[in-house]
């Protein structure tokens, strides 16, 4: 896929922005690889994980690389109504930034920056491994270019209001260990150490039963918004998707009979 590597290995599928010259920023070819790459991923019953990572050790990603985009962008030379459109039911600028019915579990490894679009990008994973010389923040803020890829929206739901606010008004860029104190980060590890860590650990949930952490990870971003008594509601209709499974009652009888389960992953 030109400049975004594709690898699958034991139902984990690694997805790695390849564009160091460019500090893995993305043009818009390598965003819509991205996309297409992501919604294979949805789509595959054989793919448990992603990881989304950037080539080498300076950059996650820097955003869009705004030397190639305005050329590039199919609505350059598009009317006002193209725009309505992108902005009602387009997939984001940064590849799939707005898509919100991905309910298996991804991981960003981070490593160097993670600014502009490349920090909304690790905003839409769910778990964020960090390495140690990270700079993760908003630093398209002295350009005048608002956030469009998610950031507004997600890094308020992940590190609170308060946090929030201050890194988006002020562009600040967060290093390691602070963006594990304040929960922008799960894990801090050596930078060598970044992609083995987050490869374990998505072979590690890959080696969990998918069917309940697809209905709760799905429960979760649906009830996000809602009130209580209707995300309660959800919560319980995703659990009755699982509870006639196979693979629910495998685990139950594995567990009295004390033997490991046999799934079949449905």
């Amino acid at each position: 896929m030109g400049d975004l590597l594709v690898e699958k290995k034991d139902h984990v599928v690694c997805l790695t922005i390849n564009r160091p010259q460019a500090m893995n920023a993305l043009d818009w070819p390598t965003a819509d690889d991205l996309r297409r790459a992501l919604q294979e991923f949805r789509d595959d019953d054989d793919a448990y994980v992603a990881i989304l990572a950037g080539a080498g050790e300076r950059a996650f990603c820097t955003g869009v690389d705004m030397k190639k985009f305005d050329r590039e962008w199919p609505g350059a030379d598009q009317g006002a109504d193209w725009y309505r459109r992108f902005a009602h039911s387009g997939t984001g600028y940064m590849g799939y930034t707005r898509g919100t019915d991905i309910f298996k579990p991804t991981i960003a490894a981070i490593a160097g920056y993670a600014i502009a679009g490349g920090m909304e990008l690790s905003l839409w994973c769910d778990i964020r491994i960090v390495a140690e010389n990270v700079k993760m923040g908003f630093s398209e803020r002295q350009y005048n270019v608002p956030l469009g890829d998610g950031g507004s929206q997600r890094l308020p739901r992940i590190i609170g209001l308060g946090r929030a606010l201050e890194l988006i008004i002020t562009g600040r860029l967060v290093q390691a260990e602070e963006a594990l104190h304040i929960g922008l980060a799960n894990e801090v590890v050596p930078t060598d150490r970044l992609m083995e860590r987050a490869c374990e650990l998505a072979t590690a949930i890959a080696g969990f039963p998918q069917g309940s952490i697809r209905a709760s990870k799905e429960s979760v971003m649906r009830g996000l918004g809602t009130t209580l008594t209707d995300g309660l509601r959800i919560e319980a209709g995703l659990l009755n998707t699982v509870i006639f499974s196979h693979d629910f009652m495998e685990g139950r009888r594995a567990f009295r009979e004390r033997r490991a389960p046999q799934y079949r992953q449905d």
